[in-house]
């Protein structure tokens, strides 16, 4: 397996491995502005 190859799989699963983490963080940012805010509703 050329070496190309395996970077690119690994970029790849690093890219979604950070999009998940930043989904994470951005989900918890909004809740805990929902909840300082108060509009629980």
């Amino acid at each position: 397996m050329p070496l190309t190859e395996q970077h690119r799989k690994m970029r790849g699963r690093n890219l979604a491995l950070a999009g998940v983490l930043l989904g994470l963080v951005a989900l918890f940012f909004l809740i805990t502005l929902a909840r300082l805010g108060g509009g629980g509703s």
